[in-house]
């Protein structure tokens, strides 16, 4: 190691990126020193998408850096490298996807499709590659909330479809091929080969999270979820409401069993802030997603106020995040998201693609 790259190391161990909380070298951020003429480059990769604070991260380490007349003139270069991270045991990943993002409930009405539509245009907004699978198939609302509905998915081939994309995110649901009005009057095993078709017969084009919208409960859509589809976490949303909050705890631990890691738990509908005179009111409850936080040893990976701009948006086919980017219910949600993605970038890597294939035949 030269003196450059020992000076540099030594400074980032000082440094603490603030959405791991860990420092660059630890977390192991830094990827290369190099140093001539007067000139040190460093450059950082993060295991999470970061597009609007790698400017500020860059700032950050660049003036601490300065601080050491020995490397001279400095530049940093902050990129972002999303990698595949490990599933449950036995379980190939998809083609094209790297991450699996299950987003569950246990009950109805808590705002769970909600959550996972912003979810996933977060992580976009952030320089992700983001896919969202209405896996509700009984009662498929994605192509109204992210603006798709009426549109159908082409098959070039025959025998995949091409994603429907809309606000930078690749989406697909069986909403897009029935009427809006046709019921969905099918048994189990029909639901989970249909949820199990538009998984694999979609042609996802190079996916860094698919976020998958699930029916709330714990049936046979989650249950073929756990067993044959490769997730990499699942989060659950709630509100602080009892009964929701023991049909989630139900939903937490039927992933737990199945070997599925809990990324964290989103309380929505936390609290009420009337729009007329400001009076702020815990409608249904409060303290309930901290509690069974603590209860399983799981984060609380935010709060969401009940709020009516969130329902017009998802009404409108304009969620929350990209209706009002710059808005406080917005930055919430990419702070849920900052938390999801950093909580996978934490998890081992999958090596099961770096393995050879042995085939062994008659010589």
């Amino acid at each position: 190691m030269s003196q450059t790259e020992q000076v540099v190391r030594d400074i980032l161990k000082q440094q603490i990126d603030p959405n791991t909380d860990k420092d660059f070298v630890t977390g192991k951020a830094l990827k290369r020193v190099s140093a001539e003429g007067g000139k040190t480059m460093v450059e950082i990769e993060l295991p999470y998408p970061a597009k609007s604070v790698e400017q500020e991260l860059a700032t950050q380490l660049r003036t601490a850096l300065q601080a050491a007349p020995e490397l001279g003139e400095v530049e940093v270069r902050v990129r972002s490298n999303i990698i595949s991270h490990s599933v449950q045991r036995g379980i190939p990943l998809l083609p094209n996807v790297k991450n699996i993002i299950a987003v569950a409930s246990g009950k109805g009405g808590v705002g769970k499709s909600t959550t996972a539509a912003n979810l996933a245009l977060a992580l976009a907004a952030e320089g992700a590659r983001v896919g969202i699978l209405d896996a509700d198939i009984y009662g498929p609302s994605q192509p109204t909330m992210m603006g798709c509905e009426g549109q159908r998915p082409a098959s070039p081939d025959g025998k995949t479809m091409t994603p429907i994309e809309h606000y930078g995110v690749q989406t697909m649901s069986i909403g897009y091929m029935i009427d809006p009005e046709q019921p969905m009057v099918w048994r189990g095993p029909m639901v989970t080969q249909a949820l199990t078709q538009l998984l694999n017969e979609t042609s996802w084009d190079r996916l860094d999270y698919l976020v998958i919208d699930l029916p709330p409960g714990t049936g046979d859509i989650q249950l073929t979820l756990s067993q044959k589809i490769p997730v990499t976490g699942a989060v659950i949303v709630t509100t602080p409401q009892d009964i929701a909050l023991l049909d989630a705890r139900k939903g937490l631990k039927m992933f737990e069993k199945v070997g599925v890691p809990i990324l964290g738990i989103v309380e929505n509908m936390s609290i009420h802030i009337c729009s007329n005179c400001g009076h702020a009111e815990p409608i249904f409850g409060e303290g309930g997603g901290a509690k069974m936080c603590a209860d399983y040893g799981v984060d609380l990976l935010g709060q969401l106020p009940l709020d009516m701009s969130i329902r017009l948006s998802t009404d409108s086919g304009k969620p929350t995040v990209v209706a009002e980017p710059g808005g406080r219910i917005a930055a919430l949600y990419r702070q849920i998201a900052r938390k999801v993605a950093v909580k996978i970038g934490d998890k081992a890597q999958d090596f099961s693609a770096k393995f050879p294939k042995i085939v062994i035949q008659n010589s």
